[in-house]
């Protein structure tokens, strides 16, 4: 298996983490070999190099490979991974995790590019991708047939339906890479308004830094907003149970794992209708959906929730009953075991 390393900060790293916590790791033989670090340009081609070089190692016991990858440099890094897989003779899994590869294949490509990807994309047996819209997408391009869409899935062993949940709807959390591209900005300007409404309104931003401008537009607004860093584990499940909203704003997004971890807990989850949310949420059932870059209607949800916690309650206890029904990583496993047995 072939993806960024398992600590680099990320939604594919967190698929395979989960992964390997729900035990995929003791099932069968796994080599996961990660090809990218967060660091400097230098240092992240260092790794690649290393990393295919055990690759290649690697190649003549392996009777499958499983290659994770999203748009732009991902999918120009994994692509060496395939096509030495395909050289080999060796059955091949593409794992496609969205992001912004509708932009990327559509608008950044020309058409020499566009057939460089879809002759890499042929080269998978079997292709899995997060919704039926990036299956419909995809479908486009090779053969849909060999198309398997495959939500990401949480561990959900640890959770009934029938959990009583004490949930504080003042408190929004946002998890996730702090840029622009996730909306972190209209997410200010909403939480903002609400506040200065006279809104008793906490926001939590956990996540990484990847717009430095935007450190200090938090930091201007310490009363009420609040930097957690990264987090993960036991504090990022501490987090997800008390906040009674999740917002996730971005402008694109393939899936977005911390949507159904936020909606496991029973959060309200307010979130842009693009890439995949829109087959994750229904709108108004389980979670409320937004148009992307428009900060007032994000404001206008999130003050909904506040004022309305008998409709978050309901949003958040139907969006756990979708997950523990479709996205349990424990039956993704199954179904990725069953896929290898068929291709080996």
């Amino acid at each position: 298996m072939v993806g960024p390393d398992r600590g680099v900060h990320g939604g594919i790293s967190a698929v395979v983490n989960e992964f390997y916590d729900a035990g995929l790791g003791e099932k069968i033989d796994l080599e996961y070999i990660g090809t990218m670090k967060e660091g400097s340009r230098f240092n992240k081609l260092i790794v690649a190099g290393c990393a295919f070089l055990r690759f290649l190692a690697a190649l003549p016991s392996a009777d499958v490979v499983h290659v994770h990858f999203s748009s732009d440099s991902s999918f120009i890094r994994k692509s060496y991974f395939i096509k030495a897989a395909h050289r080999r003779g060796k059955r091949i899994v593409l794992h496609q995790h969205g992001g912004d590869f509708k932009n990327y294949y559509g608008k950044e490509l020309d058409a020499r590019g566009r057939k460089r990807v879809k002759d890499t994309l042929e080269m998978g047996d079997v292709m899995l991708v997060l919704t039926q819209s990036w299956k419909d997408f995809f479908g486009e391009i090779i053969d849909p047939e060999r198309i398997v869409v495959f939500p990401n899935g949480v561990k959900t062993s640890e959770y009934a339906a029938s959990e009583s949940v004490d949930k504080d709807y003042n408190k929004i959390l946002f998890l996730g890479r702090i840029c622009k591209d996730k909306g972190i900005g209209e997410l200010l300007e909403a939480v903002s308004r609400i506040h200065d409404s006279g809104r008793d309104v906490q926001l939590l931003v956990g996540g990484i830094f990847e717009d430095q401008e935007f450190k200090k537009k938090i930091a201007d607004r310490g009363d009420y907003v609040k930097y957690i860093g990264w987090v993960s584990g036991a504090e990022k499940d501490k987090y997800l149970k008390e906040c009674g909203i999740l917002a996730l704003p971005s402008y694109y997004e393939g899936f977005g794992i911390v949507v159904i971890e936020a909606m496991l807990r029973r959060s309200a989850v307010v979130a842009s209708c693009v890439g995949g949310i829109p087959d994750i949420i229904d709108d108004g059932t389980d979670g409320l959906l937004v148009p992307v870059k428009d900060s007032v209607a994000l404001e206008e949800a999130i003050l909904k929730l506040i004022e309305d916690n008998r409709l978050a309650k309901e949003l958040g206890i139907n969006g756990q009953k979708k997950v523990l029904e479709n996205y349990s990583v424990e039956e993704n496993i199954k179904r990725l075991i069953e896929i290898y047995s068929k291709l080996s």
